[in-house]
Parts: structure tokens; C-alpha cells; sequence
């Protein structure tokens, strides 16, 4: 690596269909929000001749596009594939969010991929979010590499970025993530900084000499030789220390020179293997200029370095009813295996899929089989239809190029698939198959809304539905209890996103309304109630009266009700009708307007009349002896407790349980989990962590995740459930 010239670039403007999976190279982009990662991409399209100058496509529109900055704010938020060709290889470049709230994105993406490069600013270093994905692929398995950014910053320290990545990345091993090159600076400005304008080549001890906007090879001179030896020799170490060769390591100490060919060749395995981690440097291109620093030598390592979708493990697949079927490794001549990664709305195309193929061969205008996994408590529906698949095209900028097919291990744009959604399978209709999905982040940020006006309450449901087909990491909810439509997201961010495409795509306004939690209301003690309704206007008047007791029960036990009616007092017909009005009440409250549950109801006595006595004036008397009896004692409010496990760093242990306390939890235990982090248990009220998903990224800086399911309903201490009962009468 770095040891040749330029290579042949792509032509410009067409789609690669590539014809064998040893052609092809996916590569996922990794790293926080401003890292580059975006940047980076077009620099190396720019380098790879996808592009004819900087930021711009061959026919004259923008990489970039929608117009400049409303395109990059869509880029920053959604995954984005960009395929450029480097020395006769596809590389499939795909661009994630570093934007927490839009990690769904980010797991579409190493999906996808089989190799990834994170992206590190030399003026922001590592934050724990980008340590979290590290470990995430290293979890799997999946080769990595490390690109430096922002060079050019003021502040920028390439060697000082090179040792907080190995400290970072490295864990145990620090020797496994090393640089493949040093930068070589320029005269220093007015400001004292002096600007990288070539790297040199620790292996090949050659300088690429950037400065004229074009890759110049070279001999370093004198003055850059101290800098090669310690750098260069700790790094053939750690080459060596992964060497399949068990006798080169040895025969190194011993003073035998290795040859370059076999250190790089050795390093290009340890790279594949997922064992060994480079770093490199990246600036991108000036205006004008053909290449940017450092991206030649990116386009080599994932040419070179990365692994080839043939290197992948096949993804576990079943056939429909759960039976394993085995799949050979990226056989484009193997039945169909694809998955949908990414779902997105186009206002003229309409929908618009990016698969992955795993197996088999995607053409278009065959006829697949869709086969979803469903996720009922999102808004997801099994899938389980044949359908036609329209043109296959690869993506640059806002042009859709056409492809002629699509092989194992490419990946490709699918039009017009109406019924698939993220995370649905397509295979031979004739042997439908179903792949085991990814983790899909769950959304822990509520959002309750509502149609703004009757125009957009006509649009409201098909827009949500369409919202959420796009977007797995959101889920839908129609609360029955509070009546609510609510969006849950996993950040501000991702909420806001959502609520832009609902106006700008499908042209509907929502108005944000507080979130409102399942309240209950239960008796404090036993009570009785006497239900009288009694009238009389002519003709057939109304009659019925009936007496009840009302006892609490333990929670969960819902609403119980007891006929002990003696003598015929009430008649029979009728206590089914006090029991309908008892109940009907007890869904409306009997104090604040929530659900009345835990008590058991005793119908104990009663009158009725042969001709004005009916089945609505026994219910009316019900839910008015109800009323009367909740008069008669205290009324407990009744609020949802939520089991909450936190997963965080163990620097940030004391201020989340702080936090967590100050919510009204209580801390169940802590567990040491493996990688310095600990497992907070604790159950807290949900009225306190409406916004928790957004208050813990803050507390513990983008480290820490956590999950949350329902426990119990419990008493509301009494001075906050005044506040709630004032709250509701002012808001009636």
C-alpha cells in the first residue's frame, strides 16, 4: 500500500454493474457529527474520477445536491450511498449520520457493509459514541481502519490523533492500531501553523507530495528521515506481531531484514482479518485541484486491505416456517437472497429501496417474493406477497443511473417495490426465505401530536404510515388510554426530521402536543353509593335506584363486581345493566377523568318499577352510585412505574444514579458488564423520563443507552398528584 502511482479511475457519469463479488468492496463511514465523513466521500470521488472537480458531478450538477445546504442536511441525517470505481473495483462508499438520534441509519449501514472506516477530526479526537460503534464491529468481527480529518485545523495534531486512537481502539493490544503514514508540513503561515502538504510512506519510505494539487512520488529527503525510523519500526513490529508467518517475528529481532512485499502483504491479511487497525490522513482537495491529500492511499487500502463480500459469513436464513437453510457465501449463481437496508420516498419515483444482495442475482422486472418480519408495536405489518421489481439503478448526488443487474455482495436502488419496508427479505418466489434481522434501536422519546387542521386530519393516518414504512427506529402508537397519537423517536433530531417530511413530503401539519402518561385512579378505602335516577315527564318516565359498596383491591386486579342482591330488589334482567353503568363510569373516572381500576364493586339492594324501570335507567343509576361513593373517600391517582436498565460507562455511574434518584427511582442493583461499563436497574415513575432519552445522552456525553418496559401502576405521592388534578382542571 502506497507503494504505486495512480491508478485508473472509474469513467465518469455511468454505473458500475459489477460481474463478480471479488470486484466489489462495501465500506461503511463511521464517525460523530463534523468528523468529515461527507467531506471525505466526495474527495474520494473526486479522486476516483466519479467527479470532474470538486463537489461536482460530470454533467454539471453537485454530489451535494437538492441545492447545497439543504442537501448536506439531508445527508447528515440519512444513509447515503456513493459507488466510485478504483483500479478496476467497485467500491460501494456508504456515508452514515453521526448524529446519535440517527444511530437506525448508522446499523443499516453496517449491515451493508463488510468493512468499515471510522472517521476521526484531528481537532475533536474520539467521543464515546464512536467508541461504542467500534466495539460494535469488533464484536462481529468486521475489518476496520481509522481515516484522520481536519488537518488543516489550526489546533490539528496528527501524531497526538494517532495515540488517542490507539488508546481508544486499541484495548489490550495498542500496537494494533498504528499509522501507515506520517505527514510532511509546509512552511508555517503568519499564525505559526504549517500545513500538511504530503505524507510519507512508512513502509516504502517514499513522500507523496500533495502540494501541487496532484500526487507526487518521491524520495524523502534528510530532514524527513528521523522522523521515519521509530514510527516505521514500530509498525513493522505490530505488522509482524499478526503475521501468519510464526518464524518472522524472530528472525526480525535477530537483525534479518523483511522485505517490503511481504510486510505489505501480511498487512493486507491482518487488515482483512479484522486484527490489525491503520491509520490514515485525509484533507480534501482545493478547488481546482484533482486530488485530495491522503485519498490515493484511503482508495488502495479499501482496494487492497478491506475484504471482499466472498470473505462474509452468510447471514443466518430460514425458510417461512423457521427451518434453517444453508447458503453458500455470495454465490451469484445461488437462489436469491436480498435485503432491503434503507427505504426512502421519492415526490416522482415514489419508493425506493437500497438492497444488499446476499445471494443469487437481482434483475430487474422479475417477480420477487417479500418477506417481512413485522413489527406490530412500531406500525409494522408482516409481509409475505410477491412483488415485481422495478429498474435497478446506483445513486450519485440526486440522479438514479441504471444498472442491468445486481450481484452477490453489490448493492443496488430497487424502484417501485410498494409493500417492502427496512429489514424485509426478497427471494425466489418460488423459495421464499427470511433472513434474521439486525438490531433495530428502540425509540424511547415520545412525541404526541395532532392533525392541524381538518385538511391535514384527512392526510394524517396514510402520511404516518408512510412516515414509519421509511423509518424503522420510529414507532407509531394510538394511545386508547390518553387518546393520543404519539411518534416515538430516538432523539430531538430524529423527531424533528420526522415532523419535516410529514409537512415537505406528504404535505401534512402537525401541531406538538404536551404527552400525556396512562394515569389511574383507585379507591383508598371502602365507600358505599347510592344511585337514584328517577324521573318522570309523561308517558313512560325513568326509575331505577340501586346501592353499592366499593372496596380497593391489589393492583392488577382490574374492576370486579358482586351481585348480592337478595329478594328481587333489583330484578335480574337489570343487574347486568348496573354492572354495564359501573363499568362505563369506571372507564371515565371518578375524580380526574382517569380510568377508576383495583376495586370490587357489590351491588347490595335496590328498587325498580314495572313499567318506568329500564336497561338505561339501571346504568345511569350505576355510574351514579359510583360517583357518590368515590365522594365518600379518598381517591389515590394511580401513575405508570417503568423498569428502566441504563448501560453506561463507569466514569458516569454516581451522576446517573444521582439522576435517577432525583427522578423519583429506586435503584434495584448496578452489574459490572465487560468493557468499563455498568448496568444500572432501577424503576422510575414515567411521568419522570419523558425526556430521559435526550437527558441521558447529555449526562453521560453520548455513552450510555438504556431501555425501559412497563411494571406497574402505583399511588402518586399526594402533593404531585394535586399538581396533575389542578393541571387537568385548567386545562378543562
Amino acid at each position: 500500500m502506497g507503494d504505486k502511482a495512480n491508478a485508473h479511475p472509474g469513467a465518469a457519469g455511468r454505473a458500475t454493474a459489477a460481474d463478480h463479488p471479488t470486484s466489489v468492496r462495501n465500506v461503511v463511514l463511521v464517525g460523530h457529527s463534523g468528523s468529515g465523513k461527507t467531506t471525505l466521500v466526495e474527495a474520494l470521488a473526486l479522486t476516483a474520477g466519479a467527479v470532474n472537480r470538486a463537489g461536482r458531478v460530470e454533467d454539471g450538477g453537485t454530489v451535494s445536491d437538492y441545492d447545497e445546504i439543504e442537501h448536506r442536511q439531508h445527508r447528515s441525517v440519512q444513509l447515503s450511498l456513493v459507488p466510485v470505481e478504483w483500479d478496476g473495483i467497485k467500491i460501494n462508499l456508504l456515508d452514515t449520520p453521526g448524529y446519535a438520534d440517527f444511530v437506525g441509519e448508522l446499523r443499516a449501514g453496517l449491515r451493508a457493509a463488510d468493512a468499515a472506516l471510522f472517521v476521526v477530526s484531528a481537532s475533536d479526537g474520539v467521543d464515546g459514541s464512536t467508541r461504542m460503534v467500534w466495539d460494535e464491529c469488533a464484536a462481529v468481527g468486521m475489518p476496520r481502519a481509522i481515516v484522520v480529518t481536519h488537518l488543516e485545523a489550526a489546533r490539528a495534531n496528527y501524531e497526538e490523533m494517532t495515540r488517542i486512537c490507539a488508546e481508544a481502539f486499541g484495548g489490550d493490544d495498542p500496537d494494533a492500531v498504528l499509522p501507515l503514514y506520517l505527514p510532511l508540513h509546509g512552511r508555517p503561515g503568519p499564525d505559526g501553523h504549517a500545513p500538511v502538504t504530503g505524507l510519507i510512506g512508512l513502509l516504502t519510505q517514499k513522500l507523496f507530495d500533495y502540494s501541487t494539487g496532484e500526487r507526487k512520488e518521491s524520495e524523502p529527503g534528510g530532514d524527513e528521515l528521523p522522523l521515519i525510523d521509530e514510527a516505521r519500526n514500530r509498525l513493522i513490529e505490530g505488522i509482524i506481531a499478526e503475521s501468519e508467518d510464526e518464524t518472522l517475528m524472530d528472525r526480525y529481532l535477530g537483525g534479518e531484514q523483511v522485505d517490503v512485499k511481504t510486510l505489505i502483504e501480511d498487512l493486507e491479511r491482518a487488515v482483512a482479518r479484522g486484527t490489525f487497525f491503520p491509520v490514515l490522513a485525509a484533507a480534501p482537495a482545493a478547488e481546482g485541484a484533482r486530488q485530495g491529500l491522503g485519498t490515493v492511499e484511503v482508495l488502495e487500502l479499501i482496494t487492497r486491505g478491506f475484504p471482499t463480500p466472498l470473505e462474509r459469513p452468510a447471514p443466518t436464513v430460514t425458510t417461512l416456517d423457521g427451518r434453517p437453510r444453508e447458503l453458500k457465501p455470495c454465490d451469484p449463481d445461488s437462489p436469491l437472497v436480498a435485503e432491503v437496508v434503507k427505504t426512502a420516498s421519492d415526490p416522482y419515483v415514489g419508493r425506493i429501496s437500497l438492497v444488499r444482495v446476499f445471494s443469487g442475482t437481482l434483475r430487474p422486472d422479475e417477480t420477487v417474493h417479500v418477506s417481512g418480519h413485522g413489527m406490530e408495536d412500531r406500525g409494522h405489518e408482516d409481509h409475505d406477497v410477491d412483488e415485481r421489481v422495478g429498474a435497478l439503478s446506483a445513486p450519485f448526488g440526486k440522479q438514479q443511473r441504471t444498472l442491468s443487474h445486481c450481484i452477490a455482495g453489490d448493492l443496488a436502488c430497487v424502484a417501485k417495490l410498494s409493500r417492502a419496508e427496512t429489514g424485509d427479505t426478497l427471494s425466489s418466489k418460488d423459495d421464499p426465505l427470511l433472513m434474521e434481522p439486525w438490531q433495530m434501536p428502540d425509540p424511547l422519546l415520545p412525541l404526541a401530536i395532532q392533525a392541524h387542521s381538518k385538511a391535514d386530519e384527512d392526510k394524517l393516518s396514510q402520511g404516518l404510515a408512510r412516515l414509519v414504512a421509511e423509518d424503522p427506529t420510529m414507532r407509531l402508537e394510538q394511545n386508547q388510554a390518553t387518546h393520543q397519537v404519539v411518534l416515538w423517536a430516538l432523539g430531538e433530531a430524529h423527531a424533528d426530521v420526522a415532523l419535516e417530511r410529514l409537512r415537505s413530503r406528504y404535505g401534512v401539519q402537525v401541531d406538538v402536543v404536551p404527552y400525556k402518561v396512562s394515569l389511574r385512579e383507585t379507591f383508598a378505602g371502602r365507600a358505599a353509593g347510592r344511585g337514584r335516577h328517577v324521573k318522570q315527564s309523561g308517558g313512560h318516565g325513568q326509575y331505577a335506584i340501586c346501592e353499592i359498596e366499593v372496596e380497593p383491591l391489589p393492583g392488577g386486579s382490574g374492576i370486579e363486581f358482586v351481585d348480592k342482591v337478595v329478594g328481587g330488589a333489583v330484578p335480574r334482567q337489570f343487574i347486568p345493566s348496573v354492572e354495564k353503568g359501573v363499568r362505563s363510569q369506571a372507564a371515565k373516572g371518578v375524580a380526574a377523568g382517569h380510568p377508576l381500576v383495583d376495586v370490587r364493586v357489590t351491588l347490595l339492594d335496590g328498587k325498580a318499577h314495572s313499567v318506568d324501570s329500564s336497561d338505561a335507567a339501571f346504568q345511569t343509576a350505576g355510574a351514579l352510585a359510583l360517583r357518590e361513593a368515590a365522594g365518600e373517600t379518598k381517591i389515590h391517582l394511580l401513575e405508570p412505574v417503568a423498569e428502566v436498565s441504563v448501560l453506561v460507562g463507569d466514569d458516569y455511574v454516581g451522576a446517573v444514579m444521582s439522576d435517577l434518584s432525583g427522578r423519583r427511582g429506586r435503584v434495584l442493583g448496578t452489574e459490572q458488564t465487560s468493557g468499563g461499563r455498568t448496568l444500572i436497574k432501577a424503576e422510575v415513575p414515567e411521568i419522570e423520563i419523558g425526556r430521559y432519552a435526550i437527558d441521558l445522552r447529555s449526562l453521560s456525553h453520548g455513552t450510555a443507552r438504556f431501555s425501559r418496559r412497563y411494571a406497574r401502576h402505583e399511588p402518586m405521592p399526594q402533593q404531585i398528584a394535586e399538581r396533575v388534578r389542578e393541571e387537568a382542571r385548567a386545562a378543562s
